[in-house]
């Protein structure tokens, strides 16, 4: 996972963007963050984190969130 640190601030932008719309698309879906991590099998701080736009997810947790809020992959990386 890169380092988010060294990642320019236009990247850093867009991370926290993604990150709204996965926040989003959980609460239209009524969703709690606990119930998207457990479904994606991961922690929950860890979730918080990607919600946040501290972490880069891989694509593969992407995928999975995308499934388990039910949004195709692309409404989140609009």
């Amino acid at each position: 996972m890169p380092r988010s640190s060294n990642s320019p601030d236009w990247v850093r932008d867009r991370r926290r963007r993604i990150g709204d719309q996965i926040r989003a698309a959980r609460l239209h879906a009524n969703l709690t963050q606990e119930a998207v991590a457990n479904m994606c099998q991961m922690e929950r701080p860890g979730y918080n984190r990607i919600e946040q736009g501290h972490q880069s997810p891989t694509l593969d947790t992407l995928i999975l969130i995308a499934d388990a809020i039910g949004v195709p992959l692309a409404h989140l990386v609009r």
